[in-house]
């Protein structure tokens, strides 16, 4: 059975999505894109807009499943924060539109695409590329991510699902 996954790589800048439509196996780029905010709004603003849009995305596209990267913290304690935010906002997004919203951490994402939970950002995109027969790597670098995030809830919502059958 089809399923239409929706990805989500958060922030406050910039939020990407990337929609991959997959069947018995074979993947397929439906659309991507980011929400961009600008420096110097009021962040209730900008979480708003973020709200706003990907909200507007989801309506468009209609997914059957979401899935949003969790929060990866190394020493930018303000970085974090704002990308807590937006992960939020899309959460909450995802749930106003009737989803249950699956959540992976970078590593996750990075073995499901790559086969490497330590890969390389290039590498991610240049595997999403090939996993989704596109001509060349989704610009930009936050769709890109998106579409792993999607690939990797794909994957993940089929091995389930076989799991479950088999139970």
């Amino acid at each position: 059975m089809a399923q239409l996954v929706m990805g989500i790589d958060p922030g406050t800048a910039t939020t990407g999505y990337g929609i991959v439509r997959e069947d018995s196996g074979h993947l397929e780029c439906v659309g991507f894109g980011v929400v961009i905010t600008q420096s110097g709004v009021p962040l209730e603003m900008r979480l708003d807009s973020i709200y706003r849009d990907l909200i507007t995305v989801l309506k468009q596209y209609k997914p059957t499943s979401a899935a949003v990267e969790k929060l990866f913290f190394q020493r930018n304690v303000t970085s974090a924060m704002a990308v807590g935010q937006g992960r939020g906002v899309a959460l909450l997004a995802i749930a106003h539109s009737g989803l249950d919203a699956a959540e992976y951490s970078p590593l996750q994402v990075k073995q499901a695409v790559t086969g490497y939970g330590k890969a390389s950002k290039l590498q991610v995109q240049h595997m999403v590329g090939a996993l989704l027969n596109l001509e060349s790597i989704p610009k930009p670098d936050d769709a890109a991510d998106a579409l792993a995030v999607a690939i990797c809830h794909a994957h993940s919502a089929k091995i389930v699902e076989i799991i479950g059958t088999q139970a």
